[in-house]
């Protein structure tokens, strides 16, 4: 299925001639390292570069016969350089390429990740400026707790994002690291200043310390990043399916108007199935973590339970992950947010939304906090039980208007209590430290009384 959807930057990273170009240049910097130092003739190094090119399906056809992925390619090397290739490979090891070209495609992933990360980041804010006094019915338990706005929420996810994306800068840097210092790590055949010239070519450090392999925490820390990129998107992703329920219906994903079926057979759906099949595809990239970190222990200085492992788990966590952030940023940039049903399904729970002004107000007129507490409680259900306001039942109540008048009643119903603190929330995004955030444009709430907004896109 995912093929059908992966970007043809990311699959091109994990693509095979990618990590054979790969391949290549690492055997042929190597090379030229040692010719620096004297041990290759420079006429060797020429004809090597000059004529230095890779067959893919010849090196499938020789991997079938040496049951191995390198040496068939240093043999095709070889059938198309001649002689000089024999300086190719000189004192490495299978992992000294592996490792090292593993780290490049890492690295690049990371790149484009990131790279879409402040595409959705900047997409998710300009979400929350449009809505930044869009109010709705706050949820905790899936209960009416007190107002917000929909820019509030949505700022929550720009700042999750955020941290995510500084993590995976964090993780880009831990998984830069190349090696070409022998079957143990100890430099037994080639000198570290070769390590550091193929290294430095590259872009990458020198691990400071490798055995015959990287070591595999620094992989675990990188596809930490990817799972908790994953989730949250699916936390945006489940909040959008929450609303977009028939009883909520305060937002909807877009819908294509005369050609796309939500059903085969009902005609009437519009489901939230983007979102659905988000939520799903971070399972995926969640799962990844478990074998990476378990990839962390291998038998002394290597063994290749973590190998074919990765091959399976890096390229699908990177591409699934790609994916899933090319996908909401699609269906942020065209939400349909309905600000009239969010408005209207704030009366459904009766002005139970206000029933903390109401207690922190008599707590100033001097009850203790559990009487207050009993107070507001019984008008709540009251008000519950017979589908009344809650601002009628309370001016109705006896032991009430004792304490309140009404207009400090009325006074308590205000929206715009909730709404006081709303700018300077939201002014924290500029002072956010990573990527699409802090790069985002002022913005004013708009006066304090501003109603909803009509219906948004």
């Amino acid at each position: 299925m995912i093929e059908r959807y992966t970007r043809p930057e990311m699959a091109t990273v994990w693509s095979e001639d990618t990590k054979l170009t790969h391949w290549l240049a690492i055997e042929i910097l190597a090379t030229e390292a040692r010719a620096r130092r004297g041990e290759v003739p420079e006429q060797d190094l020429a004809e090597i570069k000059a004529k230095a090119t890779f067959d893919a399906a010849r090196i499938r056809d020789l991997e079938i016969k040496t049951r191995h992925d390198v040496a068939a390619f240093l043999d095709n090397l070889a059938e198309v350089i001649g002689p000089a290739a024999r300086h190719l490979h000189y004192g490495m090891t299978s992992s000294d390429v592996l490792d090292t070209a593993l780290a490049l495609q890492m690295r690049d992933s990371a790149d484009l990740l990131i790279k879409g990360l402040d595409g959705l980041i900047s997409r998710t804010i300009a979400l929350a400026k449009k809505h930044a006094r869009t109010t709705l019915a706050a949820r905790t338990h899936g209960i009416h707790a007190e107002p917000t706005t929909f820019g509030l929420k949505v700022a929550g996810w720009a700042f999750e994002l955020d941290r995510g994306r500084t993590r995976l800068g964090a993780a880009r840097k831990t998984i830069s690291v190349g090696k070409i210092s022998g079957v143990v790590g100890t430099y037994s055949q080639l000198p570290p200043e070769v390590e550091s010239y193929v290294c430095d070519k590259l872009g990458l450090e020198a691990d400071p310390s490798s055995t015959q392999v990287i070591s595999r925490d620094r992989h675990a820390e990188f596809v930490a990043a990817l799972g908790i990129v994953a989730g949250s998107i699916e936390r945006i992703a489940t909040e959008i399916r929450h609303l977009a329920r028939t009883e909520v219906g305060e937002v909807e994903e877009a819908f294509g108007e005369g050609e796309q079926k939500g059903s085969s057979a009902m005609p009437h759906k519009r489901n939230p199935w983007r979102s659905e099949r988000l939520t799903g595809l971070a399972r995926i990239v969640r799962s990844a973590y478990v074998p990476a970190v378990e990839n962390i222990a291998t038998w002394h200085e290597r063994d290749i339970s973590h190998s074919s492992v990765e091959r399976v788990l890096l390229p699908d966590a990177c591409i699934v992950a790609d994916f899933m952030i090319a996908e909401a940023t699609d269906i942020l940039s065209n939400l349909v947010v309905n600000a009239d049903r969010m408005e209207e399904n704030m009366t459904q729970s009766y002005g139970l939304l206000f029933s903390q002004n109401i207690l922190l107000k008599l707590i100033d007129k001097g009850c203790s906090r559990d009487e207050a507490y009993r107070i507001v409680q019984e008008s709540s259900m009251q008000a519950w039980k017979s589908r009344t306001h809650l601002q009628d039942v309370l001016k109705g109540s006896a032991e009430i208007k004792s304490r309140l008048s009404e207009n400090e009643i009325d006074a308590c119903f205000t929206v715009s209590r909730y709404l006081e603190h709303a700018q300077e929330i939201l002014d924290r995004l500029e002072r956010t430290g990573g990527g699409g955030v802090a790069a985002a444009n002022r913005y004013d709430l708009g006066a304090p009384e501003a109603a909803n907004p009509p219906d948004q896109t």
